[in-house]
């Protein structure tokens, strides 16, 4: 069973976070969904932060997760929120059961094919020997070369933990992520639909979801309004949270 962090009590409401991320990254936000009505589940998907790790790493295995979780907590009539490959996985559970999603949320995420372009992160992540028992500090040297954006270190390395005094780790799968990069890009099938209210928002400054990607969401998603956060990029939720909450809410309610 998938990792969650689960608060408040209401209609139930699902945050699953992108690649590399976990569901600490949406804590705040988790308090800030419960404070109006809602039961917030921060999941951790497979291969990611307190969740299992497995060789098996696809949308469809994700999306079955999914399903798995909400039967096991007898889950119906929710509202979904994914960002990034969270998106995807999203996007590929509300068009497989629509009967059990009743308004999706996708952050800056397309339906369409995306090429690989993780290649410098996990060039960095793999340059860390934790053989030689690194401490934080010299785990953020190691990284800085490949990746010089600070905000884009901070949130990968929220991902180390103590596996002893003295011991790092990374808490993500890095060996089946080097094996299935490819999968992160992968398109929603032709054919899946969800006719039900969605809501793609996206940043401003991202190149995620173009003005040319609205026809395509538009076949899979024809209950669909776009919405764009000024002068944030892909991680638009962390960088503007309020504009970010404001707006999902919104739709929400």
């Amino acid at each position: 069973m998938l990792y969650s962090r689960i608060e408040g009590e209401g209609k139930p409401l699902i945050i699953i976070h992108g690649f590399l991320g976990m569901s600490d990254n949406w804590k705040s936000f988790g308090s800030l969904y419960a404070a109006e009505g809602f039961q917030v589940h921060l999941l951790d998907l497979r291969n990611h932060g307190r969740s299992f790790h497995s060789e098996d790493f696809s949308y469809s295995v994700m999306a079955n997760d999914l399903l798995e979780y909400c039967q096991h907590h007898n889950l119906k009539d929710i509202a979904l929120i994914g960002h990034s490959m969270g998106g995807k996985v999203a996007m590929l559970f509300a068009t497989t059961y629509p009967e059990l999603v009743e308004k999706l949320i996708v952050a800056d995420i397309g339906p369409k094919y995306y090429a690989p372009h993780h290649q410098d992160i996990l060039a960095g992540l793999n340059a860390v020997d934790f053989s030689t028992k690194p401490d934080r500090a010299q785990v953020e040297e190691t990284l800085y070369p490949f990746i010089p954006d600070f905000g884009t270190r901070q949130f990968l390395m929220k991902n180390l933990y103590w596996v002893e005094p003295g011991q790092l780790a990374f808490r993500f799968n890095l060996p089946v992520f080097n094996a299935k990069i490819e999968t992160i890009g992968e398109v929603l099938p032709q054919g899946n639909t969800f006719t039900k209210p969605t809501m793609f928002i996206r940043g401003g400054n991202s190149r995620y979801i173009l003005d040319t990607d609205v026809p395509e969401i538009k076949t899979h998603f024809p209950n669909f309004e776009l919405a764009t956060i000024p002068n944030v990029g892909h991680w638009l939720h962390a960088e503007n949270p309020k504009a970010f909450f404001e707006a999902t809410i919104q739709f929400l309610k």
